[in-house]
């Protein structure tokens, strides 16, 4: 048998190619075939199949059989598999849960860390039949970002063309759909503005308002809201593995509402709801440098994009590698919701950018895929700061005032905070033992905001959070690390609840909270915690002095 595909080689000019049936792979995947097909016509034989002939429908007797979907790497002639468009219509009847990959993905608040784990990767001379990969348009992004996240794009099935940014930018409104039709080139907005990212693809199928394209999953997201946008090509660009177009994104067209292993599917004219991101960067004494996008409100995505943007934007203006101090300040904003606040510096001879960069996206990460649907993102807010210094501080020696005290008395406690280039720091803290507080020794620690909230958060983090505020809370309650924290103690027993603590309970108390199920004992109690503060520096270390309580 023989058909005709429809596809854009160049504008946004709908051309015709011709189709060869060569038979149909049975059971290729659960309840799924494919239609093996030669393709031919236009520039397939130069080119062979395209990256971003992802949907393009193929017709026989004037009948919508399916979409190109499929194609071998390396491979001489333009052979394709054609995804049924059966199998693609089945998209819009899909339910609204989020698929097992993202339950899967839950918890570990590293997105990065969570691609590479749960996302394989193919060997591109593997000689099976793979998904069309999907190129990917990176606008605003420096070459090191591109190259930094390009494992990651190409574990999602996204091909960042060579590492090189494509430009484009998506003019901010509504086009008319009735310049859609199949054949027509899209891209799904990933984010947009001043960094843009966009995955390219053909429309299959346009049923009313109804649209479908790509005829394989995007990102396997299952229901979500990406908008996305009429593309135009610029030109093709052969290549031995598989070659792509080059396409610019024009004005948005609609919302892509589910993302399936056989299809994404969305409808016409629907606007999208976008988070707004504002990245400053400046070098201390310099003039502001902001960037301000929008980017999709997603659990999985939204970290990920977080981190490229803010990776791209201190690559932009500042350097990357070699000692350098990066000073983060911001706040995640949500609806009817208190704010999460941002504040943390960074330093060292390497890697400052990309530890930065994971300041927003890991609380992000936490809080988005906590469970809470209603937690909805208004706003992320960034101010950084960049110093040629290593701005770091060790916690060198603690020495308290006296080594024996009595109930009322008061205890300094000096710590030594050294540097580089022979810099020393002393900061001083007052405790004053209360009265009553029985004998026996007390312990002050000395410590880097990392340290102390592991030890502080380590039984909230492992309890699964009952309310969003909760989670916020949570979050909140992180240290930052350009302070040092005093923690006085007692080796008595001591229980948290919901993240509270309860120090030293009465052995009653202590009874019932024993066999609760919500109650988490810990190994010392808390008496209070004191801060110690050194500036713009970040502070690193854990030092413990022991005084004794008499009578």
């Amino acid at each position: 048998m023989r058909g005709t595909g429809k596809t854009v080689f160049l504008g946004d000019r709908i051309e015709d190619f011709q189709v060869e049936i060569l038979g149909v792979l049975e059971n290729i995947g659960p309840k799924q075939s494919l239609i093996l097909a030669r393709l031919s016509g236009g520039p397939l034989a130069h080119t062979g199949v395209l990256q971003g002939m992802s949907g393009s429908p193929v017709y026989i007797d004037g009948k919508l059989v399916g979409a190109v979907a499929m194609a071998f790497p390396f491979s001489k002639d333009p052979i394709a598999g054609i995804r049924p468009i059966e199998e693609m219509v089945r998209v819009s009847d899909a339910g609204t849960e989020p698929l097992p990959r993202l339950t899967a993905l839950a918890g570990s608040g590293n997105a990065l860390s969570d691609l590479k784990a749960w996302l394989p990767t193919m060997a591109p001379s593997d000689p099976k039949m793979l998904e069309i990969a999907t190129p990917i348009s990176l606008g605003g992004f420096t070459h090191a970002a591109i190259d930094r996240f390009a494992p990651q794009l190409r574990a999602l099935g996204l091909e960042p063309s060579q590492g090189v940014s494509l430009g484009g930018k998506v003019e901010n409104r509504m086009g008319d759909p009735s310049r859609l039709m199949p054949g027509s080139m899209i891209s799904v907005e990933l984010m947009t503005g001043d960094m843009s990212v966009g995955a390219d693809g053909t429309v299959t199928y346009i049923d009313g308002e109804k649209l479908y394209a790509f005829g394989h999953r995007f990102l396997a997201v299952g229901p979500t809201q990406l908008p996305f946008a009429r593309s135009e090509v610029m030109t093709l660009l052969p290549n031995l593995n598989s070659s792509f177009k080059i396409s610019a994104p024009k004005e948005l067209m609609g919302t892509i509402s589910q993302d399936r292993n056989t299809a994404i599917a969305g409808v016409l004219g629907g606007a999208a709801a976008l988070i707004p991101v504002e990245i400053g960067v400046r070098r201390a004494g310099h003039p502001l440098d902001t960037y301000r996008m929008q980017m999709v409100n997603d659990r999985f995505l939204s970290p990920f994009l977080i981190q490229m943007a803010v990776f791209s934007s201190i690559d932009a203006t500042e350097r990357t590698t070699g000692t350098s101090s990066l000073s983060v300040r911001g706040r995640i904003e949500f609806d009817q919701r208190p704010p999460v606040q941002l504040s943390n510096i960074y330093s060292g001879d390497q890697g400052s950018a990309m530890q930065a960069s994971l300041s927003a996206a890991i609380p992000l990460s936490y809080i988005l895929q906590g469970g809470f649907d209603t937690l909805q993102v208004k706003r992320v807010a960034l101010q950084i700061e960049s110093f040629d210094s290593k701005k770091v501080l060790n916690i060198e020696q603690v020495t308290p005032s006296r080594r024996e005290v009595h109930p009322g008395d008061t205890v300094e406690l000096n710590t030594l905070l050294t540097g580089e280039n022979g810099a020393e720091v002393t900061r001083s803290v007052k405790y004053t033992v209360p009265i009553g507080m029985p004998p026996g020794p007390l312990y002050f620690t000395v410590a880097d905001g990392n340290q102390t909230s592991v030890t502080e958060l380590r039984q909230t983090l492992s309890v699964t959070p009952r309310s969003a505020d909760q989670l916020i809370s949570t979050v909140n309650r992180l240290r930052a690390n350009d302070k040092a924290y005093v923690r006085v103690w007692r080796n008595d027993p001591a229980f948290q609840i919901e993240g509270e603590d309860f120090p030293d309970p009465p052995p009653s108390l202590a009874m019932i909270l024993a066999g609760s199920q919500t109650a988490q004992q810990t190994r010392n109690s808390k008496l209070t915690e004191l801060e110690i503060s050194a500036g713009e520096m970040m502070i690193t270390g854990s030092k413990t002095v022991q005084v004794e309580v008499k009578d």
